[in-house]
């Protein structure tokens, strides 16, 4: 998507989180819109166009999910696979900050690239996603793992709700970008929707088919994605899939806006916004723990022949030198 447009009051829109609830459906949801934020991100590594989108994508559904965190924690989405992305990892810390990288098979983007096999499900491949819960302890991790077959990452996230969590849910992501009068921009969006009825017999999946009926008698089918046959859950996610990609890019549509277009009819009830910002948690600290981490032998191999160790952060490009006596000396503090 491109569009030439004022700048003024849009970023008053942008980098935010918008709850919401439908009572008369019994749905729940968020709508996210990243601007300025994500465009820093993406502008940072200069990604080739399909591989910023797809990362785009990625970064929007974590927002999306972990903006729902009830506690100081980290939500992290990552994935690992045999397609020209060969990862990409998006770290959400609550309650307002992530940070998100990708890494690329060069050899298979360039492949990908003389065949026209850009869709987010072939530059994925096969492999694994994995969404991981944090709240600072072992004890209090979790992670749940969805199989990736070449779909992209909104029936990725179908999926992990269907195993993991249980619960109805759709979701809508779209990547792209918008000319100013600063230039071209990246933005992205997402919209997610959760089935949460008051009675627990409403989320109960359709019978299995009862097998060869009578002659002249006809089954009716549940086409169901999630096997719920419920009148609410069914037109909810009628309506999230007439959601359209600018509709969820589009600078001066508030996500309020669109939720009115949605569910006017039923009176949607939007909640206090989430800012969101682009932040990543390296810092010379961390970064020279993680050098002590390291076996003295694997030190040494580190040192430049000006006697420092640098090392470079793979999220936001950051690049921290140490002297080498500087790391062994904290070492023989310990």
């Amino acid at each position: 998507m491109a569009a030439d447009i004022a700048s003024a009051g849009v970023a008053a829109l942008d980098d935010r989180v918008v709850p919401f609830t439908v009572p008369d459906l019994d749905i729940r949801g968020r709508v996210v819109r990243l601007g300025s934020s994500i465009d820093t991100i993406l502008g940072r590594h200069n990604y080739p166009e399909p591989v910023a989108r797809v990362l785009g994508e990625a970064a929007a559904l974590t927002v999306l999910l972990g903006t729902a965190l009830k506690f100081e924690g980290r939500f992290q989405l990552q994935t690992k696979s045999d397609g020209p992305i060969s990862m990409m990892v998006v770290d959400f810390n609550a309650p307002d900050t992530y940070r998100a990288v990708a890494h690329i098979d060069q050899a298979k983007f360039d492949d990908a690239m003389a065949s026209g096999a850009l869709s987010t499900g072939e530059l994925l491949g096969e492999g694994h996603l994995a969404m991981t819960v944090d709240q600072g302890s072992q004890a209090s991790r979790y992670q749940g793992v969805v199989a990736l077959t070449r779909q992209g990452l909104e029936e990725a996230a179908h999926q992990y709700f269907r195993q993991s969590e249980q619960i109805p849910s759709r979701i809508r992501l779209s990547v792209g970008s918008i000319v100013t009068g600063e230039g071209r921009q990246w933005r992205a969006g997402g919209l997610l929707v959760q089935f949460m009825p008051h009675s627990i017999d409403r989320l109960r999946a359709a019978d299995l088919h009862p097998g060869d009926a009578p002659q002249g008698h006809e089954i009716m089918a549940n086409t169901d994605p999630d096997g719920i046959s419920d009148d609410a859950w069914a037109e909810a996610r009628s309506l999230v899939e007439t959601v359209e990609d600018h509709e969820l890019l589009d600078p001066l549509l508030e996500s309020e806006r669109l939720l009115y277009r949605l569910f006017h009819e039923r009176g949607a009830r939007v909640f206090e916004p989430v800012l969101v910002q682009e932040a990543c948690r390296c810092s010379r600290e961390r970064v020279l723990g993680m050098l002590r981490g390291f076996s003295s032998e694997d030190r040494k191999a580190m040192v430049a022949d000006d006697g420092t160790l640098g090392v470079t952060c793979e999220f936001c490009s950051r690049r921290y030198v140490f002297e080498a006596s500087e790391v062994e000396d904290g070492l023989a503090a310990e």
